[in-house]
């Protein structure tokens, strides 16, 4: 017996109710379901059947989520990608197929995917012949199992080196049910796609939105006007900060914030223009939020949420559950996450509140958060590292009133060069989030006796002979 998509439920239950806003149009959830059934007839008809990858390379946008929701109906596997230099999208590509020859990849532009693919598959889609669809049509019901394999996102380990984690829909909605069971979204509200869909947290936004057929606004990136009519949003202390000292209207009640600590001050301010904010803690492989708490006086990350499961073992923080991805994705195997009892170590440090709330001490390897995104030291160092004149690197994060943390940049070098043009190497290697603020020369004292060079004499140094404040 065939298993309905929720998409599909909403268009029988609910067919006229306002399912999707875009910067070019408003969809019913008939009208979204008859363009999802086109998408997939066109997937089909390239070959591309339930079980096969179809890297998506791009910024969020319509195009992204109809094309996530067709493959969803098709059993098809998305794997998002961030647009990215073609060295960084080439070795994406050989961790997801065996064979270049074999790879799907789609992007809004086609010219992206050629220049990052020699012998790959460009994925060719029609989205002009969806436009004056009535919502009446009627196409394949397609091969959907919740216990189906839909996403892969790409994290990074202590080394920078991406994993490709791939979630069934299953998880994903385990992910979105155990949050809605704390967090209010009901069918009547508006959730803002404000996170990317390459990061697991924007594809939470989407399956929160699945759960209870409520609306989903896809912006322009423009947040001062995305953020008009909507009720809900994910955002960063940063970007909450600036929607309220833009003193304009906000039909907001809701906002589920993350990537650093928020202030109380924030949250009150938020509260007289009648918005809840919340905080939470997650990662990629437990399919986005793990605790979550409405914030307070008392600074925590909150409980555990229904679905999931955490334990602390010698300070570090493990975590179990329904959310917890199937594994990391290689060329079509499967390697599981967990340990022998089903646990994940997320090599976060932490401990318990006198509340019973989550307090998170910092990370076990040298990931830190800048304005929502993830970064390693260690993938700017090896970048730098490349470079003809350093001879030798670190990269410290430090404190950043904007983004929470920056990363900056220790360089020792055999000759004298201008350390401002290594931003300038680096534009083909890493996005430009991840650049160094500053470059500062690498003291000689630090590099004495041949010892191995200690990241904490470095934090060390700085705290005690710069303005810079290491985190």
């Amino acid at each position: 017996m065939a298993v309905s998509t929720p998409v599909q439920n909403w268009a029988r239950t609910s067919p006229d109710a306002l399912a999707v806003i875009t910067p070019h149009q408003s969809l019913s959830w008939l009208q979204l379901q008859s363009r999802i059934d086109h998408l997939s007839a066109q997937l089909k008809q390239q070959g591309i059947k339930q079980g096969d990858v179809v890297t998506c390379v791009g910024r969020n946008s319509e195009q992204l989520l109809l094309l996530y929701l067709a493959c969803i109906q098709s059993g098809v596997i998305c794997a998002f990608s961030m647009p990215e230099p073609k060295q960084k999208l080439t070795d994406k590509l050989k961790r997801l197929y065996a064979d270049s020859a074999h790879a799907l990849i789609w992007t809004v532009d086609d010219a992206i995917c050629l220049n990052a693919v020699v012998n790959g598959n460009v994925v060719k889609l029609d989205f002009t012949c969806l436009e004056n669809l009535s919502g009446l049509e009627h196409q394949a019901a397609g091969v959907f199992s919740p216990q189906q394999l839909c996403s892969i996102v790409f994290t990074s380990g202590s080394t920078g080196t991406p994993k490709a984690v791939a979630h069934q829909f299953a998880q994903h909605q385990a992910s979105a049910q155990g949050l809605l069971e704390q967090f209010q979204f009901t069918q009547s509200d508006t959730w803002l796609l404000s996170l990317p869909m390459y990061h697991v947290s924007g594809l939470a936004i989407v399956h929160r939105w699945l759960s209870v057929g409520a609306c989903l606004k896809v912006g322009t990136g423009d947040l001062m006007a995305d953020i008009q009519g909507v009720s809900h949003a994910s955002l960063v202390a940063t970007q909450l900060e600036r929607l309220l000292a833009s003193k304009q209207a906000l039909s907001l009640t809701h906002v589920l914030l993350g990537g650093s600590h928020v202030d109380l001050s924030l949250s009150q301010a938020a509260a007289q223009r009648g918005i809840e904010t919340w905080l939470g803690y997650g990662m990629t492989e437990a399919a986005s939020t793990v605790t979550v708490k409405r914030i307070d006086a008392n600074y925590s990350a909150g409980k555990v949420l229904p679905q999931r499961q955490l334990d602390i073992r010698e300070g570090r923080i493990w975590v179990g559950g329904n959310t917890l991805a199937s594994g990391y994705f290689q060329q079509g195997s499967l390697t599981p996450i967990v340990d022998s009892n089903g646990w994940f170590d997320s090599k976060d440090l932490g401990h318990w509140s006198e509340h019973g709330e989550l307090i998170i001490v910092g990370r076990a390897d040298n990931q830190f958060i800048s304005g929502g995104e993830n970064i390693h030291c260690e993938e700017i160092e090896q970048a730098l590292a490349l470079h003809p004149h350093v001879s030798q690197v670190m990269v410290v994060a430090v404190e950043n009133s904007q983004y929470g943390a920056r990363p900056i940049a220790l360089v020792s070098s055999d000759i004298n060069f201008e350390l401002g043009e290594l931003n300038q190497w680096l534009d083909d290697k890493l996005v430009h989030f991840k650049h160094p603020d500053a470059y500062l020369e690498l003291p000689q004292q630090l590099l004495s006796g041949g010892i191995k060079l200690s990241r904490r004499d470095v934090k060390n140094w700085l705290a005690e002979n710069t303005d810079w404040v290491p985190v």
